[in-house]
Protein backbone atom coordinates (compact mmCIF):
# COMPACT_ATOMS: atom_id res chain seq x y z
CA UNK A 1 0.00 0.00 0.00
CA UNK A 2 1.45 3.39 -0.92
CA UNK A 3 0.05 6.93 -0.67
CA UNK A 4 -0.06 9.90 1.25
CA UNK A 5 -2.08 9.86 5.07
CA UNK A 6 -4.90 11.41 5.29
CA UNK A 7 -4.42 11.83 8.96
CA UNK A 8 -5.22 15.24 10.51
CA UNK A 9 -3.28 14.68 13.58
CA UNK A 10 1.02 14.65 13.21
CA UNK A 11 1.19 11.74 15.97
CA UNK A 12 -1.41 9.92 13.41
CA UNK A 13 0.81 10.25 11.09
CA UNK A 14 3.34 8.89 12.47
CA UNK A 15 1.18 5.91 13.33
CA UNK A 16 0.36 5.40 10.00
CA UNK A 17 3.65 5.05 8.77
CA UNK A 18 4.18 2.57 11.24
CA UNK A 19 1.23 0.47 10.26
CA UNK A 20 2.32 0.48 6.68
CA UNK A 21 5.81 0.35 6.66
CA UNK A 22 6.96 -0.62 10.49
CA UNK A 23 10.56 -2.02 9.11
CA UNK A 24 11.35 0.77 6.44
CA UNK A 25 13.88 3.33 7.72
CA UNK A 26 12.20 7.12 8.95
CA UNK A 27 15.62 8.88 9.47
CA UNK A 28 19.45 8.11 9.16
CA UNK A 29 21.45 9.33 11.70
CA UNK A 30 25.67 8.86 11.14
CA UNK A 31 25.18 5.03 10.88
CA UNK A 32 21.74 4.49 12.53
CA UNK A 33 18.95 3.70 10.66
CA UNK A 34 15.89 4.18 12.38
CA UNK A 35 12.85 2.35 11.22
CA UNK A 36 9.05 3.62 11.38
CA UNK A 37 8.04 1.59 14.62
CA UNK A 38 11.19 2.64 16.15
CA UNK A 39 10.55 6.02 16.15
CA UNK A 40 6.95 5.40 17.12
CA UNK A 41 7.71 3.29 19.80
CA UNK A 42 10.29 5.36 21.50
CA UNK A 43 7.94 8.78 21.13
CA UNK A 44 5.21 6.38 22.85
CA UNK A 45 7.56 5.96 25.75
CA UNK A 46 8.39 9.35 25.91
CA UNK A 47 4.73 10.35 25.79
CA UNK A 48 3.62 7.97 28.86
CA UNK A 49 7.36 9.97 31.06
CA UNK A 50 5.88 13.52 30.01
CA UNK A 51 2.31 11.97 31.52
CA UNK A 52 3.52 10.98 34.36
CA UNK A 53 5.69 13.97 35.43
CA UNK A 54 2.39 16.11 34.80
CA UNK A 55 2.74 17.34 31.16
CA UNK A 56 -0.67 17.67 29.98
CA UNK A 57 -2.30 18.62 26.62
CA UNK A 58 -1.46 23.00 26.44
CA UNK A 59 1.84 22.44 27.73
CA UNK A 60 4.82 23.81 25.97
CA UNK A 61 8.49 21.70 25.53
CA UNK A 62 11.16 24.11 24.86
CA UNK A 63 13.75 21.82 22.76
CA UNK A 64 17.37 22.72 21.93
CA UNK A 65 19.45 20.29 20.14
CA UNK A 66 20.49 19.42 16.66
CA UNK A 67 18.90 17.80 13.96
CA UNK A 68 19.10 14.44 15.65
CA UNK A 69 16.69 11.73 16.45
CA UNK A 70 16.23 13.14 20.37
CA UNK A 71 14.71 15.80 19.11
CA UNK A 72 11.64 14.22 16.61
CA UNK A 73 11.42 11.76 19.59
CA UNK A 74 10.23 14.36 22.02
CA UNK A 75 8.44 16.48 19.04
CA UNK A 76 6.19 13.12 18.15
CA UNK A 77 5.98 12.22 22.05
CA UNK A 78 4.29 15.44 22.76
CA UNK A 79 2.08 15.39 19.77
CA UNK A 80 0.93 11.84 20.82
CA UNK A 81 -0.62 13.91 23.99
CA UNK A 82 -1.38 17.61 22.75
CA UNK A 83 1.67 19.30 23.98
CA UNK A 84 3.85 21.70 21.97
CA UNK A 85 7.14 22.16 21.35
CA UNK A 86 9.25 25.57 21.19
CA UNK A 87 11.33 25.69 18.81
CA UNK A 88 14.87 27.27 20.17
CA UNK A 89 17.88 27.40 18.40
CA UNK A 90 21.55 26.36 19.84
CA UNK A 91 22.67 28.46 17.17
CA UNK A 92 21.16 31.00 19.44
CA UNK A 93 23.84 32.81 22.61
CA UNK A 94 22.76 32.29 25.39
CA UNK A 95 21.61 35.80 26.71
CA UNK A 96 18.91 35.71 23.63
CA UNK A 97 18.16 31.94 23.85
CA UNK A 98 16.90 32.64 27.97
CA UNK A 99 14.66 35.95 26.26
CA UNK A 100 12.83 33.13 24.07
CA UNK A 101 12.24 30.75 26.99
CA UNK A 102 10.70 34.00 29.42
CA UNK A 103 8.81 35.17 25.94
CA UNK A 104 7.41 31.53 25.82
CA UNK A 105 7.03 30.45 28.96
CA UNK A 106 7.70 26.72 28.36
CA UNK A 107 7.13 23.96 30.87
CA UNK A 108 9.89 22.08 30.33
CA UNK A 109 13.08 21.78 28.58
CA UNK A 110 14.34 18.89 26.53
CA UNK A 111 17.87 19.85 25.83
CA UNK A 112 21.24 18.60 25.11
CA UNK A 113 24.09 19.06 28.03
CA UNK A 114 26.27 21.42 26.08
CA UNK A 115 27.03 22.53 22.63
CA UNK A 116 30.39 24.35 22.10
CA UNK A 117 31.14 26.24 24.79
CA UNK A 118 27.88 26.76 25.84
CA UNK A 119 26.72 24.92 29.17
CA UNK A 120 23.19 24.61 29.32
CA UNK A 121 22.88 22.49 31.95
CA UNK A 122 24.74 25.84 34.30
CA UNK A 123 22.58 27.94 32.14
CA UNK A 124 19.45 26.66 33.69
CA UNK A 125 20.88 26.02 37.31
CA UNK A 126 21.95 29.48 37.32
CA UNK A 127 18.77 31.02 36.22
CA UNK A 128 16.18 29.26 37.71
CA UNK A 129 14.57 32.45 39.38
CA UNK A 130 14.39 34.19 35.65
CA UNK A 131 12.40 31.03 34.30
CA UNK A 132 9.96 30.80 37.19
CA UNK A 133 7.77 28.59 35.16
CA UNK A 134 10.33 25.68 33.47
CA UNK A 135 9.26 23.35 36.28
CA UNK A 136 10.86 20.44 34.38
CA UNK A 137 14.34 20.29 32.73
CA UNK A 138 15.54 17.08 30.71
CA UNK A 139 18.98 16.23 29.24
CA UNK A 140 19.99 14.35 26.07
CA UNK A 141 22.61 12.13 27.15
CA UNK A 142 22.15 12.32 31.39
CA UNK A 143 21.41 14.42 34.03
CA UNK A 144 22.54 17.67 34.06
CA UNK A 145 22.46 19.18 37.30
CA UNK A 146 20.45 18.09 40.86
CA UNK A 147 16.48 18.21 40.05
CA UNK A 148 17.03 17.57 36.72
CA UNK A 149 16.38 14.15 34.63
CA UNK A 150 17.96 12.83 31.69
CA UNK A 151 15.38 12.16 28.70
CA UNK A 152 16.45 8.77 28.32
CA UNK A 153 14.99 7.76 32.19
CA UNK A 154 11.70 9.02 31.12
CA UNK A 155 11.60 6.18 28.54
CA UNK A 156 12.36 3.39 30.52
CA UNK A 157 9.35 2.06 31.35
CA UNK A 158 6.78 0.16 29.28
CA UNK A 159 3.95 2.38 27.36
CA UNK A 160 0.81 2.80 29.74
CA UNK A 161 -1.44 1.85 26.65
CA UNK A 162 -4.31 3.40 28.82
CA UNK A 163 -2.77 6.27 29.92
CA UNK A 164 -1.63 6.90 26.53
CA UNK A 165 -5.00 6.55 24.65
CA UNK A 166 -6.39 8.66 27.22
CA UNK A 167 -4.80 11.62 26.17
CA UNK A 168 -4.54 10.72 22.75
CA UNK A 169 -8.34 11.15 22.70
CA UNK A 170 -8.28 14.28 23.95
CA UNK A 171 -5.84 15.86 20.99
CA UNK A 172 -7.76 18.10 18.17
CA UNK A 173 -6.01 19.15 14.88
CA UNK A 174 -6.72 23.34 15.99
CA UNK A 175 -4.56 22.52 18.83
CA UNK A 176 -1.01 23.78 18.84
CA UNK A 177 1.82 21.53 17.86
CA UNK A 178 4.94 23.92 17.90
CA UNK A 179 5.62 27.30 18.26
CA UNK A 180 8.44 28.47 15.86
CA UNK A 181 10.23 31.67 15.96
CA UNK A 182 9.85 34.35 13.11
CA UNK A 183 13.58 34.75 12.08
CA UNK A 184 13.70 38.43 13.02
CA UNK A 185 15.73 39.41 10.01
CA UNK A 186 13.47 42.85 10.25
CA UNK A 187 12.38 42.68 13.61
CA UNK A 188 11.48 41.61 16.83
CA UNK A 189 10.92 37.68 17.24
CA UNK A 190 7.97 36.44 17.30
CA UNK A 191 6.40 32.85 18.35
CA UNK A 192 4.20 31.54 15.60
CA UNK A 193 1.63 29.42 16.75
CA UNK A 194 1.35 26.16 14.24
CA UNK A 195 -1.21 23.95 15.05
CA UNK A 196 -1.63 19.95 13.99
CA UNK A 197 -3.58 21.06 11.17
CA UNK A 198 -1.93 23.84 9.58
CA UNK A 199 1.40 22.12 9.73
CA UNK A 200 -0.26 18.98 8.09
CA UNK A 201 -2.26 21.46 5.06
CA UNK A 202 1.19 23.41 4.33
CA UNK A 203 3.44 19.42 4.33
CA UNK A 204 0.61 17.36 2.67
CA UNK A 205 0.47 20.27 -0.50
CA UNK A 206 4.10 20.37 -0.76
CA UNK A 207 4.06 16.68 -0.80
CA UNK A 208 1.71 16.27 -3.16
CA UNK A 209 3.40 19.15 -5.33
CA UNK A 210 7.04 17.21 -5.54
CA UNK A 211 5.62 13.95 -6.00
CA UNK A 212 6.90 12.33 -2.73
CA UNK A 213 6.62 8.77 -2.77
CA UNK A 214 7.64 6.01 0.43
CA UNK A 215 11.31 5.78 -2.44
CA UNK A 216 12.02 9.03 -1.90
CA UNK A 217 14.87 9.68 0.59
CA UNK A 218 15.64 13.37 2.03
CA UNK A 219 18.82 15.06 2.51
CA UNK A 220 18.20 17.45 5.47
CA UNK A 221 19.91 20.33 6.15
CA UNK A 222 17.26 23.23 7.55
CA UNK A 223 17.23 23.13 11.75
CA UNK A 224 14.44 21.52 13.05
CA UNK A 225 13.64 24.60 15.05
CA UNK A 226 12.18 26.22 11.77
CA UNK A 227 9.50 25.50 9.99
CA UNK A 228 12.03 24.77 7.13
CA UNK A 229 13.17 21.48 9.14
CA UNK A 230 10.06 20.50 10.48
CA UNK A 231 7.22 21.24 7.90
CA UNK A 232 9.33 21.39 4.74
CA UNK A 233 11.23 18.78 5.73
CA UNK A 234 9.96 16.28 8.18
CA UNK A 235 6.52 16.37 8.06
CA UNK A 236 6.13 16.64 4.05
CA UNK A 237 8.72 13.99 4.30
CA UNK A 238 6.97 11.67 6.71
CA UNK A 239 3.50 11.92 5.04
CA UNK A 240 4.17 9.49 2.21
CA UNK A 241 6.67 8.00 4.41
CA UNK A 242 9.81 8.89 2.45
CA UNK A 243 12.90 8.51 4.62
CA UNK A 244 15.11 11.49 6.04
CA UNK A 245 19.21 12.05 6.20
CA UNK A 246 19.31 14.12 9.28
CA UNK A 247 22.36 16.67 9.10
CA UNK A 248 22.78 18.03 12.87
CA UNK A 249 24.88 21.29 11.65
CA UNK A 250 24.99 22.28 8.34
CA UNK A 251 28.71 21.74 6.85
CA UNK A 252 29.81 21.06 3.18
CA UNK A 253 31.65 18.13 4.25
CA UNK A 254 29.01 16.47 6.01
CA UNK A 255 26.13 16.89 2.93
CA UNK A 256 28.85 15.76 0.77
CA UNK A 257 29.29 12.31 2.98
CA UNK A 258 25.93 11.95 3.89
CA UNK A 259 24.82 12.11 -0.12
CA UNK A 260 27.60 10.02 -1.05
CA UNK A 261 26.03 7.08 1.77
CA UNK A 262 22.64 7.25 1.23
CA UNK A 263 22.09 9.00 -2.31
CA UNK A 264 19.21 11.18 -1.60
CA UNK A 265 16.55 12.02 -4.62
CA UNK A 266 15.61 15.36 -2.77
CA UNK A 267 17.74 18.10 -1.53
CA UNK A 268 16.77 21.14 -0.21
CA UNK A 269 17.83 24.34 1.67
CA UNK A 270 18.04 28.25 2.07
CA UNK A 271 20.32 30.16 -0.81
CA UNK A 272 23.02 30.46 1.40
CA UNK A 273 23.63 26.84 2.06
CA UNK A 274 23.47 26.10 -1.79
CA UNK A 275 26.29 29.00 -2.23
CA UNK A 276 28.94 27.40 0.29
CA UNK A 277 28.01 23.75 -0.63
CA UNK A 278 28.88 24.42 -4.56
CA UNK A 279 31.74 26.78 -3.30
CA UNK A 280 33.56 23.85 -1.26
CA UNK A 281 36.27 22.10 -2.78
CA UNK A 282 34.54 18.61 -2.79
CA UNK A 283 31.73 19.74 -4.70
CA UNK A 284 32.95 18.28 -7.95
CA UNK A 285 32.48 15.22 -5.93
CA UNK A 286 29.11 15.58 -4.92
CA UNK A 287 26.96 12.20 -5.77
CA UNK A 288 24.25 14.15 -7.47
CA UNK A 289 22.74 10.99 -10.20
CA UNK A 290 19.88 10.05 -7.15
CA UNK A 291 18.66 13.78 -7.31
CA UNK A 292 15.22 14.13 -8.80
CA UNK A 293 14.44 17.89 -6.98
CA UNK A 294 16.27 20.73 -5.49
CA UNK A 295 14.32 23.31 -3.96
CA UNK A 296 15.71 26.80 -2.67
CA UNK A 297 13.57 28.63 -0.59
CA UNK A 298 13.83 31.18 2.40
CA UNK A 299 14.46 34.03 0.49
CA UNK A 300 14.50 35.56 -3.08
CA UNK A 301 16.25 33.11 -5.19
CA UNK A 302 18.45 34.98 -7.68
CA UNK A 303 19.33 33.72 -11.24
CA UNK A 304 22.67 33.49 -10.67
CA UNK A 305 22.18 30.66 -7.93
CA UNK A 306 19.73 29.31 -9.97
CA UNK A 307 21.70 29.22 -12.93
CA UNK A 308 24.94 27.73 -10.79
CA UNK A 309 22.29 24.59 -9.53
CA UNK A 310 21.01 24.34 -13.05
CA UNK A 311 24.39 23.00 -13.63
CA UNK A 312 25.10 21.63 -10.62
CA UNK A 313 22.22 19.06 -11.07
CA UNK A 314 21.77 18.51 -14.55
CA UNK A 315 19.01 16.27 -14.03
CA UNK A 316 16.99 17.70 -10.87
CA UNK A 317 14.51 20.04 -11.43
CA UNK A 318 15.35 22.77 -9.51
CA UNK A 319 12.19 24.63 -7.63
CA UNK A 320 11.80 27.59 -5.75
CA UNK A 321 10.06 27.66 -2.88
CA UNK A 322 8.41 30.22 -0.52
CA UNK A 323 6.82 30.11 2.94
CA UNK A 324 7.05 31.29 6.39
CA UNK A 325 6.60 30.26 9.73
CA UNK A 326 3.34 32.37 9.80
CA UNK A 327 2.00 29.98 6.73
CA UNK A 328 3.57 26.59 8.84
CA UNK A 329 5.78 26.20 5.56
CA UNK A 330 5.96 26.21 1.73
CA UNK A 331 2.76 28.04 0.47
CA UNK A 332 4.14 28.98 -2.89
CA UNK A 333 6.25 26.72 -4.99
CA UNK A 334 7.50 26.94 -8.98
CA UNK A 335 5.46 24.42 -10.90
CA UNK A 336 7.29 21.29 -12.66
CA UNK A 337 7.42 22.67 -16.16
CA UNK A 338 8.65 26.30 -15.02
CA UNK A 339 11.81 26.26 -16.58
CA UNK A 340 15.07 26.85 -14.33
CA UNK A 341 15.80 30.20 -16.05
CA UNK A 342 12.14 31.16 -14.84
CA UNK A 343 12.72 29.63 -11.58
CA UNK A 344 14.93 32.46 -10.59
CA UNK A 345 12.50 35.48 -12.04
CA UNK A 346 9.32 34.01 -9.59
CA UNK A 347 8.58 31.87 -6.33
CA UNK A 348 5.59 30.43 -8.50
CA UNK A 349 2.04 29.81 -7.86
CA UNK A 350 0.36 29.29 -4.85
CA UNK A 351 -0.02 25.71 -4.05
CA UNK A 352 -3.42 23.57 -4.20
CA UNK A 353 -5.87 24.49 -1.57
CA UNK A 354 -4.13 28.02 -0.51
CA UNK A 355 -5.22 31.87 -2.28
CA UNK A 356 -2.68 33.94 -2.71
CA UNK A 357 -3.73 38.21 -3.44
CA UNK A 358 -1.34 41.18 -4.00
CA UNK A 359 -3.05 44.35 -2.03
CA UNK A 360 -1.68 48.02 -2.95
CA UNK A 361 -1.27 50.25 -0.22
CA UNK A 362 -5.06 51.05 -0.50
CA UNK A 363 -6.27 47.82 0.51
CA UNK A 364 -7.62 47.04 -2.50
CA UNK A 365 -6.32 44.20 -4.66
CA UNK A 366 -3.48 45.08 -7.17
CA UNK A 367 -3.96 44.90 -10.88
CA UNK A 368 -1.32 42.31 -13.14
CA UNK A 369 2.16 43.90 -12.75
CA UNK A 370 1.22 46.60 -9.96
CA UNK A 371 3.16 45.94 -6.60
CA UNK A 372 1.70 45.00 -3.24
CA UNK A 373 1.89 43.46 -0.44
CA UNK A 374 1.62 39.46 -0.53
CA UNK A 375 -1.38 38.19 1.32
CA UNK A 376 -2.03 34.65 1.85
CA UNK A 377 -5.13 32.26 2.76
CA UNK A 378 -5.69 28.80 3.61
CA UNK A 379 -5.23 25.72 6.29
CA UNK A 380 -1.83 26.22 6.63
CA UNK A 381 -1.88 30.15 8.16
CA UNK A 382 -1.59 29.56 12.42
CA UNK A 383 -3.82 31.26 14.33
CA UNK A 384 -1.53 33.73 15.17
CA UNK A 385 1.28 35.02 17.41
CA UNK A 386 2.06 33.41 20.92
CA UNK A 387 0.69 35.86 23.91
CA UNK A 388 1.40 39.16 21.28
CA UNK A 389 -2.78 40.05 20.68
CA UNK A 390 -1.24 43.52 18.64
CA UNK A 391 1.32 41.70 16.44
CA UNK A 392 -1.60 39.20 15.67
CA UNK A 393 -3.91 42.05 15.39
CA UNK A 394 -2.13 43.68 12.90
CA UNK A 395 -0.85 40.27 10.78
CA UNK A 396 -4.18 38.30 10.82
CA UNK A 397 -7.55 39.93 9.69
CA UNK A 398 -10.54 38.46 10.42
CA UNK A 399 -11.42 36.73 7.17
CA UNK A 400 -8.27 34.77 7.85
CA UNK A 401 -6.15 36.37 5.55
CA UNK A 402 -2.53 36.39 6.34
CA UNK A 403 -0.61 39.87 5.50
CA UNK A 404 2.92 38.55 5.17
CA UNK A 405 4.72 42.24 5.08
CA UNK A 406 5.98 40.75 1.49
CA UNK A 407 6.15 42.75 -1.47
CA UNK A 408 5.10 40.84 -4.40
CA UNK A 409 3.16 41.63 -7.88
CA UNK A 410 1.61 38.82 -10.41
CA UNK A 411 2.42 38.56 -14.04
CA UNK A 412 0.14 38.02 -16.85
CA UNK A 413 0.53 34.26 -16.35
CA UNK A 414 -0.23 34.55 -12.26
CA UNK A 415 3.25 33.93 -11.06
CA UNK A 416 4.25 35.56 -8.49
CA UNK A 417 7.33 37.61 -8.43
CA UNK A 418 9.18 38.67 -5.33
CA UNK A 419 9.96 42.26 -4.35
CA UNK A 420 11.91 42.10 -1.03
CA UNK A 421 10.07 42.98 2.48
CA UNK A 422 7.52 46.17 3.38
CA UNK A 423 10.00 47.21 5.54
CA UNK A 424 12.90 47.00 3.06
CA UNK A 425 11.61 49.34 0.70
CA UNK A 426 13.07 52.83 0.20
CA UNK A 427 12.07 55.90 -1.82
CA UNK A 428 14.53 57.75 -3.34
CA UNK A 429 14.15 60.55 -5.86
CA UNK A 430 10.89 60.17 -4.70
CA UNK A 431 10.79 57.04 -6.33
CA UNK A 432 10.34 53.11 -4.74
CA UNK A 433 13.28 51.00 -4.79
CA UNK A 434 13.23 46.87 -3.30
CA UNK A 435 16.86 46.10 -2.85
CA UNK A 436 15.96 42.94 -4.47
CA UNK A 437 16.21 44.08 -7.70
CA UNK A 438 19.42 45.38 -7.26
CA UNK A 439 20.67 42.69 -5.44
CA UNK A 440 19.97 40.05 -8.08
CA UNK A 441 21.95 42.29 -10.77
CA UNK A 442 24.90 42.57 -8.11
CA UNK A 443 24.68 38.83 -7.37
CA UNK A 444 24.98 38.01 -11.25
CA UNK A 445 28.62 39.73 -11.47
CA UNK A 446 31.47 37.89 -11.03
CA UNK A 447 33.46 39.25 -8.49
CA UNK A 448 30.41 38.88 -6.18
CA UNK A 449 29.66 36.53 -3.39
CA UNK A 450 26.88 37.86 -1.63
CA UNK A 451 25.34 41.11 -1.25
CA UNK A 452 22.74 42.45 0.82
CA UNK A 453 21.20 46.33 0.79
CA UNK A 454 19.12 49.09 3.11
CA UNK A 455 17.76 52.01 2.68
CA UNK A 456 19.45 54.48 4.58
CA UNK A 457 18.58 58.41 5.14
CA UNK A 458 20.10 61.08 2.42
CA UNK A 459 19.70 64.84 3.11
CA UNK A 460 19.74 65.39 -0.89
CA UNK A 461 17.60 62.42 -2.11
CA UNK A 462 15.80 61.29 1.22
CA UNK A 463 16.95 57.90 0.90
CA UNK A 464 19.40 55.91 -1.26
CA UNK A 465 20.30 52.42 -1.21
CA UNK A 466 23.51 51.22 0.72
CA UNK A 467 24.92 48.30 -0.52
CA UNK A 468 27.23 45.13 1.61
CA UNK A 469 29.17 43.20 -0.69
CA UNK A 470 31.54 39.88 -0.04
CA UNK A 471 33.59 39.83 -2.92
CA UNK A 472 34.03 35.77 -4.57
CA UNK A 473 37.28 34.40 -3.23
CA UNK A 474 40.55 35.32 -5.37
CA UNK A 475 38.09 37.93 -7.13
CA UNK A 476 38.48 42.27 -7.09
CA UNK A 477 36.37 44.75 -7.94
CA UNK A 478 35.28 48.33 -7.10
CA UNK A 479 33.10 50.48 -6.29
CA UNK A 480 32.86 51.75 -9.81
CA UNK A 481 32.93 48.55 -11.68
CA UNK A 482 30.04 47.24 -10.00
CA UNK A 483 28.13 50.63 -10.41
CA UNK A 484 28.74 50.57 -14.23
CA UNK A 485 27.36 46.71 -13.93
CA UNK A 486 24.71 47.88 -12.74
CA UNK A 487 23.73 50.80 -15.47
CA UNK A 488 23.67 48.44 -18.10
CA UNK A 489 20.26 46.77 -16.27
CA UNK A 490 18.96 49.09 -13.92
CA UNK A 491 16.95 52.79 -14.03
CA UNK A 492 19.61 55.62 -12.60
CA UNK A 493 17.61 55.77 -9.48
CA UNK A 494 18.20 52.35 -8.45
CA UNK A 495 21.87 51.91 -9.50
CA UNK A 496 23.50 51.89 -5.67
CA UNK A 497 24.60 54.95 -4.19
CA UNK A 498 26.91 53.48 -1.70
CA UNK A 499 28.41 49.99 -1.79
CA UNK A 500 30.40 48.50 1.33
CA UNK A 501 32.60 46.17 0.67
CA UNK A 502 32.62 43.32 3.55
CA UNK A 503 34.71 40.15 4.24
CA UNK A 504 30.89 38.55 5.72
CA UNK A 505 27.68 39.74 6.58
CA UNK A 506 25.52 38.70 9.56
CA UNK A 507 23.50 35.81 9.74
CA UNK A 508 20.23 34.68 11.76
CA UNK A 509 20.24 31.02 13.44
CA UNK A 510 18.86 29.98 10.07
CA UNK A 511 21.26 30.91 7.79
CA UNK A 512 19.61 33.96 6.12
CA UNK A 513 21.05 37.32 5.82
CA UNK A 514 20.36 39.66 8.46
CA UNK A 515 19.82 42.85 7.52
CA UNK A 516 18.13 44.37 10.88
CA UNK A 517 21.96 44.06 12.23
CA UNK A 518 23.24 46.13 9.13
CA UNK A 519 20.61 48.95 9.60
CA UNK A 520 21.47 48.69 13.60
CA UNK A 521 25.16 49.06 13.13
CA UNK A 522 24.28 51.90 10.15
CA UNK A 523 22.33 54.03 12.68
CA UNK A 524 25.07 53.21 15.50
CA UNK A 525 28.00 53.78 13.59
CA UNK A 526 27.48 55.45 10.39
CA UNK A 527 29.80 52.21 8.68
Amino acid sequence: MDGISQANLMGQVLMDAVTISPDDPAYYFYGREITFKEMGDLSDRLACGFLKDGIRRGDRIGIIALNQPEWMVAFFAAARIGASVVGLSPRHPAPELLRLIQKSRPKAIVSLKNIGDTDYAALFENNREKLPGLTFQYFIGGEGFKGSKSLESLMEDEVDQDLLSEAMARVEPEDEIMFAFTSGTTGQPKAAAITHKSMIAAARAQTNHIRVTSKDILLLTSPFSHVGGITIGMASMLLARAATILIPVFLPEEVLSQAAEHHPTILGGFPTMHHMLMAHEGFERMETSSLRVVITGGSNAEPDLVERLHQAYPDSTIMNLYGLSESSGGAIMTPWNCHYTNVGQTIGKPLPGFDVKIVGMDGRESPVNETGEIWLKGNCVVTGYFDMPEETFKTFDQNGWLRTGDMAYKDEEGFIILMGRRTEMYIQEGLNVFPVEVEDILSTHPSVDMVAGIGIPDPVYGEVGRYYVVPSPGSATSEDELRSFCIQSLADYKVPKQIVFRQDLPMTALGKIKKSDLRREFENTGK
